[in-house]
């Protein structure tokens, strides 16, 4: 567990993706680019930018998505957040996230990168910076109950037919 584990499972798992549509083929290799020039690129403290985790939580049966409001950005996302140092992996640190964000703790995480995305933010550094987002599939027991945590405005399962307006979340169709 260390910025090298983490970079390592960033890299390894980017270099898994093979995306079908060339703008995530082009942020693959952006992402694969930045990391091989920031070798702690997947912890916070790297303020340039950095390495995320997030985690499209969905129900047992697929027919709907766990959204947060999330009270810095505005909108309903995905769960995730930072990776941590005592993060072994960013997989592990996406799963340890959509559970802290969920409440839901039997959640399972499907082996693989579900996609990728790139958000202009000002974090918890309190300086604009840049999220390289590494999305993971994240499945809810069935009945799964969500608690909103202090992290979030707002929380609950949407149909993946039918996302708020506002939403800014990938679905892989």
């Amino acid at each position: 567990m260390s910025a090298e584990s983490l970079h390592a499972s960033a890299t390894d798992l980017l270099t898994a993706w093979q995306p079908t549509e060339a703008g995530d083929r082009a942020l693959r290799e952006a992402m694969l680019a930045f990391l091989g020039s920031a070798p702690k690129g997947c912890l916070r403290e790297h303020a340039p930018g950095h390495i995320t985790a997030s985690s499209i939580v969905f129900s047992h049966d697929r027919s709907e998505v766990l959204l947060t409001l999330h009270p810095r950005v505005g909108r309903w996302i995905q769960l995730g957040g930072h990776c941590e140092a005592t993060d072994a992996t960013v997989a592990d640190a996406a799963l340890r996230e959509a559970r802290e964000e969920s409440g839901i703790a039997d959640l399972v995480l499907t082996p693989g990168l579900y996609g990728a995305q790139a958000h202009p933010i000002t974090c918890s550094l309190g300086v604009p910076t840049r999220h390289l987002d590494l999305l993971f599939e994240v499945v809810a027991p069935e009945g799964a109950v969500p608690v909103r945590s202090a992290e979030s405005t707002d929380l609950r399962w949407w149909p993946v037919d039918a996302l708020p307006v506002d939403a800014d979340v990938a679905l892989v169709r």
